[in-house]
C-alpha cells in the first residue's frame, strides 16, 4: 500500500465530506433566521446526523487502509515463503538455513558449514540473491533483486557481475550483454524508456567504441562513441533517407560534414 494510494482513498471521503460540510453549513444558516422551534428541531436533527456519516466515512476508510496494509504484509511473507518452498522443492539434497553476523540470511545447499550449491541469501536491506554458490559467494547463474525494484539475472564469478546478463532497471529501461567487475563492458543492447535503443561498445560501464544509436523518431546514428557520448567520426541517418557524415564531439556534430540527400545530391554543411 502505496502513499498514493492512500491519498486516494482519503481524497475519496474527504470530497464527500466536503459536500456533508456544505450542506452542513447552508443549514445552519436557515436555523440562524428561523424562529420556528419545530424547524429549529428539525434541522438540528440532521446536522446530527450528517456529522454521524462524516465520522463513518472516515472510520471505514482508514479500516480499509488498514486491512489493504495488513494483506500486503501478509503477501510480502507468503512470497518468501513461496520462493523457499519452490526452491526447496527443486533442491531435495542437503538445504540447510545458515544466519551471519550481518543480517543475512541463508537457504540452500551447504558443504562443511559453508554455501555451496544452489541456494537464495535473503539481506538485511530487502536485496535477495538466487541462483549458484560457490564458498560462500554467488559463482554461476544467478539473479539478483535490489530493493528498489532492479534485478540482474546473468553470469558470476566470485560474487561479482562477471560473463553475459541482463539488467532490468526499475524504470523500465534494460541493458542486455556483456559484464565485467559488475560493469556494463564488452558488446551489449540497451533499451531506453523513450523508445531509443543502442547496440554495440561498452567500457566501464558507458558506450565506448563502435556502436548504433536507434532513435525513436526513425533516425538513427552510427559512429564513434567515447564516455557514453557520440565523439568521433560518425553518419547520422535521417528518417527522410538523407545522410550527414563528419565529426562528433561531445554528443554534437562539429566541423564539416557532407550531406547526402535521397536524391543523391552532394552538399557540405559547417557546424
Amino acid at each position: 500500500m502505496n502513499q498514493e494510494m492512500y491519498n486516494l482513498n482519503n481524497k475519496i471521503y474527504s470530497n464527500n465530506n466536503n459536500l456533508l460540510f456544505g450542506i452542513i453549513n447552508d443549514l445552519q444558516q436557515i436555523n440562524n433566521i428561523t424562529n420556528d422551534i419545530l424547524v429549529i428541531k428539525r434541522i438540528e436533527d440532521i446536522i446530527i446526523k450528517m456529522n454521524f456519516i462524516i465520522n463513518d466515512n472516515k472510520k471505514n476508510t482508514e479500516l480499509i487502509i488498514n486491512h489493504i496494509f495488513l494483506l500486503q504484509n501478509q503477501m510480502n511473507q507468503m512470497n518468501k515463503k513461496f520462493d523457499e518452498l519452490k526452491f526447496n522443492n527443486n533442491n531435495q539434497i542437503n538445504n540447510q538455513e545458515i544466519k551471519f553476523n550481518n543480517g543475512t540470511r541463508y537457504i540452500g545447499q551447504v558443504v562443511n558449514g559453508i554455501p555451496e550449491g544452489r541456494g537464495i541469501a535473503y539481506h538485511i536491506n530487502g536485496d535477495r540473491y538466487e541462483g549458484d554458490f560457490k564458498n560462500n559467494k554467488a559463482e554461476g547463474k544467478g539473479i539478483y533483486y535490489w530493493n528498489q525494484g532492479d534485478k540482474y539475472e546473468g553470469d558470476y564469478r566470485n560474487d561479482i557481475r562477471e560473463g553475459k546478463g541482463i539488467m532490468y532497471f526499475n524504470d523500465g529501461e534494460k541493458y542486455e550483454g556483456d559484464f565485467k567487475n559488475n560493469k556494463k563492458e564488452g558488446k551489449g543492447i540497451y533499451f531506453f524508456n523513450n523508445g531509443d535503443r543502442y547496440e554495440g561498445d561498452w567500457r566501464n560501464d558507458k558506450r565506448e567504441g563502435k556502436g548504433i544509436d536507434y532513435y525513436n523518431n526513425g533516425s538513427r546514428y552510427e559512429g564513434d562513441f567515447r564516455n557514453g557520448k557520440r565523439e568521433g567520426k560518425g553518419i547520422y541517418y535521417c528518417k527522410n533517407g538523407d545522410r550527414k557524415m563528419g565529426d562528433y564531439y561531445d554528443d554534437k556534430p562539429i566541423g564539416k560534414h557532407v550531406i547526402l540527400n535521397r536524391f543523391g545530391e552532394v552538399k557540405t554543411f559547417n557546424y
